[in-house]
């Protein structure tokens, strides 16, 4: 069994951002990385599919690996050194993530309602 071990430094309502500063729990860029958190672990779900190319899988890393780095800069104490270290979101980025989205919008039937999350 590991060692598991809490930081506890979260018990009074406050998070760390990288860099070390402290924010409330409610902080909007703590919402704000955690909601991209849950499309992350959605993706991951849609990759672990039966079916899904690898081709497919590849672009999923991809829009994951970038997921992340979005999440870094949301969680970033601007003012901290550590700034320097978190890779930037380019133009392309954006770029690759609209071309998939076009790709894959080209393959499906014209929407004609809402869809509702979980409905058959």
């Amino acid at each position: 069994m590991k060692n598991i071990t809490y930081t506890k430094t979260g018990d009074k309502g406050e998070t760390s951002l990288i860099g070390g500063k402290r924010v409330p729990k409610f902080d909007d860029r703590v919402e704000a990385y955690g909601t991209v958190d849950e499309l992350s672990a959605y993706i991951g779900v849609l990759n672990d599919l039966e079916g899904v190319s690898e081709e497919i899988r590849a672009v999923l890393g991809v829009i994951q690996q970038k997921l992340f780095t979005l999440e870094s800069h949301f969680a970033l104490d601007k003012s901290s050194e550590v700034s320097k270290m978190i890779p930037l979101l380019e133009d392309a980025d954006v770029a690759f993530l609209e071309g998939h989205i076009d790709e894959m919008n080209a393959v499906l039937p014209e929407l004609r309602a809402f869809v509702i999350p979980g409905a058959t």
